[in-house]
């Protein structure tokens, strides 16, 4: 984390599977000042109450016996949704200009979604990334663990 310098206007995304915020910094990277440009918050409960179905059952064959079928996840599938919109929404920023430089931060696997689903025009303006959850934090909060 020691090698991202928070320049004057970069951006900074921080996401979660259900959550994000994205801010830019106004101050210098001596002195971060990190302001909210949009939040985004999704209804994601988890997959039991998601679901009423019991998972599902198939056929071996000619025998009777029968092998369980897993239960769709419709959590984590909502996840990587959200992701993927998040990646949509920096693409359409980026392209309008909105900013020059981003870092991302988010837990390992939401990053990793991101990364994938990110435009090539996106992925020339990040500066940097880090695999953290830091959702639930304040803005202050987020600024002194950045720096």
């Amino acid at each position: 984390m020691g090698n991202i310098r928070l320049t004057h206007d970069m951006w900074v995304l921080v996401a979660d599977g259900e959550k994000a915020l994205f801010l830019r910094n106004e101050g210098d990277a001596k002195y971060p000042n990190l302001e909210v440009v949009r939040q985004i918050n999704e209804d994601n409960p988890p997959t039991r109450e998601q679901g009423t179905d019991r998972p599902g059952r198939l056929s071996d064959g000619p025998s009777s016996h029968r092998s369980a079928v897993a239960e769709t996840d419709w959590h984590r599938i909502e996840k990587e949704r959200f992701a993927q919109e998040i990646a949509e929404r920096l693409y359409k920023m980026a392209h309008r200009g909105d900013f020059d430089q981003i870092v991302l931060v988010a837990p390992p696997t939401v990053l990793g979604q991101i990364r994938k689903e990110m435009h090539k025009e996106v992925e020339e303006k990040v500066r940097g990334e880090i695999a953290k959850t830091l959702t639930n934090h304040t803005v202050d909060e987020i600024e002194r663990i950045l720096t």
